[in-house]
């Protein structure tokens, strides 16, 4: 019921506004009368990951309840230059990150990206720097994942000492990224880690993992990552597809706290810009986020 609630919501919302900026104002498209062309949609089955697992306890979650993104967990990442000025977040990406692409409705988390009436993308990105930082434990996320060529979905971890340290220093955990070329790859996601003091960093990619059938758009699945001072070990709905040693190397850069990040780019190093046949707006819905440790 609460599914057919929110697509009502956001149908009569798309419906009733054009482009806006981060600053609430709207900028309405004219000259076209068209009804828009839904990108995907919130999806109504998939995986559920257990509500607890032996040996470990409920540290902390966000299970988007509520009208708005918590503050007390959550911080806006706002423009298209990165805490050290790269241009692109230090990756050629195309879009300008803003609040008003991140919404939060019935239980879920939407981040949103977008071709603006000029053109132009924009999308969000969320952070939990200096509110929720963690050191090990299991990380589940469920989330629902854009499908079109030059998305590039991610929810992933920076160590604390980030803007202290820099990249790579501080250490980088992606639990689940999507490098979407076209729907043909919206069924592969990867896990990696990087590390290192020097650019170009030292880092550990997964092979992809591809659904057997349908995309990962199509359903809910769960994303986690089970962490300890020793190994990092990454799953998509409960099954184990890849596995980091932490050795003497990579111990200082993974024996930490971490922060959280969620975001959709466009475009970008890795992927192809969007093209003619990009089905925008795209979508990440996250569920929920928890974390767990060991008792």
């Amino acid at each position: 019921m609460k599914k057919l609630l929110y697509l009502s919501i956001y149908l009569v919302t798309l419906a009733s506004c054009g482009d806006s900026s981060d600053d609430g104002t709207v900028n309405t498209k004219t000259g076209n009368t068209d009804p828009p062309v839904l990108g995907n949609q919130l999806p109504e089955t998939g995986y559920k990951a257990p509500d607890s697992y032996s040996g470990y306890i409920l540290t902390w979650s966000d299970e988007f309840d509520g009208s708005r993104l918590n503050p007390d967990n959550w911080n806006y990442e706002i423009g298209n230059i990165d805490p050290f000025g790269n241009i692109g977040w230090g990756n050629n990406e195309l879009q300008l990150y803003r609040s008003g692409n991140v919404s939060v409705n019935d239980g879920y988390l939407t981040i949103e990206a977008r071709e603006e009436s000029s053109g132009s993308y924009t999308s969000g990105r969320i952070n939990t720097r200096d509110k929720q930082e963690y050191q090990y434990g299991r990380i589940d996320v469920r989330a629902a994942l854009p499908n079109q060529r030059g998305m590039w979905p991610a929810i992933w971890m920076l160590g604390e000492n980030h803007l202290e340290s820099g990249w790579p220093i501080c250490g980088e955990i992606d639990i689940m990224e999507a490098f979407i070329s076209g729907p043909e790859t919206a069924n592969q996601i990867k896990s990696n880690a990087f590390w290192g003091n020097t650019f170009p960093a030292p880092n550990a990619p997964s092979p992809p993992y591809k659904l057997s059938s349908g995309d990962f758009s199509d359903e809910w699945h769960v994303f986690s990552l089970d962490w300890d001072e020793n190994t990092l070990k990454f799953f998509v709905d409960g099954k184990q597809h890849y596995e980091l040693i932490i050795n003497a190397e990579l111990g200082a850069h993974f024996r930490n706290k971490f922060f959280f990040i969620m975001n959709v780019a466009v475009g970008g190093n890795p992927v192809p810009s969007p093209d003619a046949s990009t089905i925008l707006p795209q979508r990440m819905f996250i569920d929920y986020i928890r974390v767990y440790q060991k008792n």
